[in-house]
């Protein structure tokens, strides 16, 4: 990705996770991504790429926050990484996932579909691969999605309930 695409990115990810995706009108866009509207039209050329851009952004910003440098040992690298999902719900995500929120705000579009299937696959693919717990894939992909929805309700509550349910999930594969 170019210099001027992340920029962009990170500024149309920005707008839609603040204003939605049907509120922000395009000055909004073009402004929240800090370049003309030509740019922004030349390297976004419909408000469907726009959202595919921030979404994109967004996809590569979380794996790296939540998988970047984990601890070797599985227990330690299953409780970092739902630490740093609590973390990122905190600071991101308080109001869930952007991933589901753009399938809501436009359900008929199977581009946006495949893109929230490909973010939770590679979630669950990297927290299996990450934990040691690479038969219990979707159970992990179960308790990280509990968190993000729980999260809004229970904050800190929600991640240390996820922490125990990794943990008996783990006790029960022995």
């Amino acid at each position: 990705m170019t210099d001027t695409m992340s920029k962009i990115a990170a500024g149309l990810e920005r707008a839609f996770a603040r204003g939605g995706f049907a509120e922000p009108s395009v000055e909004t866009l073009r402004d929240a991504a800090g370049v003309s509207l030509r740019t922004l039209y030349k390297y976004t050329p419909s408000r469907d790429d726009m959202v595919l851009a921030a979404l994109e952004n967004r996809h590569q910003r979380y794996l790296s926050h939540v998988f970047d440098g984990l601890p070797d040992n599985t227990e330690d690298a299953t409780n970092a990484i739902l630490a740093r999902v609590g973390t990122w719900m905190a600071k991101e995500a308080s109001h869930g996932c952007l991933f589901h929120a753009a399938v809501a705000a436009d359900p008929n579009s199977d581009t946006l579909r495949r893109f929230l299937k490909r973010h939770k696959a590679e979630v669950a693919s990297r927290a299996a691969a990450a934990t040691g717990l690479e038969v219990a894939e979707t159970e992990l992909l179960v308790i990280v999605e509990g968190l993000t929805q729980a999260w809004p309700l229970h904050g800190d509550a929600a991640v240390e309930a996820a922490i125990r349910l990794a943990h008996a999930l783990r006790v029960s594969l022995g």
